[in-house]
């Protein structure tokens, strides 16, 4: 069964799933050979479609009363059907992380920094990666390549060969 890692379907969609989370969360992860080039070609499928749609958004205007009673005008921001769709079509291949606080952070200020994200790895992906890939798109005319392998040599109790995924 080679290309299949071992494992039935629903473990290797798993096992893919959560490493290509952890890979796009913390931007490196170490892992076998086979299991790094499988989660290389799920996660540079999953970059190109939020380098399509991550500029895709609707501005709005939105009236509000201040403390005076008055009106004011904030401009609130809206995704497309389209990225909306692309948005859960992600959300169904990869596994939502949340944000960890800091050891040195106050827990209020935790929450207020937290308070307006539902989704951390969704919103890290279409306002941190899916700009700087499309960016790099621009500039040099490459598109794909965002990952890259190193190869680390065999591991010490299985002999396993293994390997360091990370983003470029």
């Amino acid at each position: 069964m080679p290309g299949k890692l071992q494992r039935p379907a629903q473990q290797r969609m798993a096992l893919i799933r959560n490493q290509a989370s952890e890979l796009l969360w913390y931007g490196k992860i170490k892992t076998t050979k086979a299991k790094a080039k499988e989660v290389q070609s799920y996660v540079e499928k999953i970059i190109t479609k939020a380098m399509k749609v991550y500029d895709d958004n609707i501005e709005f205007d939105i009236v509000k009363k201040d403390s005076k009673g008055r009106d004011i005008t904030v401009k609130g921001v809206k995704d497309t059907p389209r990225k909306l769709a692309v948005r859960r079509e992600l959300m169904g291949k990869l596994r939502d992380l949340q944000e960890v606080k800091a050891f040195t952070e106050k827990k209020s200020d935790f929450k207020k920094r937290t308070a307006d994200i539902q989704h951390p790895l969704m919103e890290k992906l279409f306002n941190e990666i899916a700009p700087k890939y499309a960016q790099r798109k621009e500039e040099s005319g490459q598109g794909g390549g965002y990952t890259r392998i190193y190869m680390l040599g065999t591991r010490r109790g299985d002999g396993a060969e293994e390997a360091i995924i990370e983003l470029v």
